[in-house]
């Protein structure tokens, strides 16, 4: 494959993507888009894609009930960040999950504690841990990172009344 190289600016009147070539079958996954606005999550389980949601910001909704956030299996350089939307302090909890046990976090999240008045940070173990859920949220910003096929990077802060907890699905 050619390289091109740009002396000025890349301009685009829509979006950029980044992708991914598969050498033996020569299939495309779009890994990640640039330039979208952002995607505004429904009050309900959902399912990500990177073609959709990679590189963009999801504002996730004050939520009617516990949503879950699926990510697509783990691919090096997608990037999800997750933004909480609500007016106000949220009743319900948003969990962010991998397709399964195979796939784990690595790194953690800052937590703002609004009724202690502290500040800790909360760890996955990084070895099978596949789920965080952020406890009836006040914000967050929270960014996850593919690194490779098997594991994704976690940063970020959650501000609430109660930590957020990493465990395995």
């Amino acid at each position: 494959m050619a390289n091109t190289t740009f002396s000025g600016p890349i301009r685009s009147e829509s979006t950029l993507k980044t992708i991914s070539k598969n050498s033996t079958t020569g299939t495309i996954t779009e890994v990640i888009t640039l330039g979208d606005s952002p995607v505004s999550l429904s009050d309900g389980n959902v399912t990500l894609t990177n073609a959709t949601h990679s590189g963009r910001i999801l504002l996730v909704p004050d939520g009617g009930q516990d949503n879950t956030y699926t990510l697509p299996a783990p691919i090096a350089g997608s990037s999800f960040r997750f933004v909480y939307a609500g007016g106000a302090a949220d009743a319900t909890d948003a969990l962010i999950i991998t397709p399964g046990n195979t796939n784990f976090y690595v790194g953690g999240v800052t937590f703002l504690d609004t009724d202690g008045n502290e500040v800790s940070s909360v760890f996955s173990n990084g070895s099978s841990n596949s789920s965080i859920q952020l406890n009836v949220p006040a914000g967050f910003d929270v960014t996850i990172i593919g690194k490779d096929t098997t594991n994704y990077q976690i940063f970020g802060n959650v501000t609430s009344t109660t930590a957020p907890a990493f465990a395995d699905q």
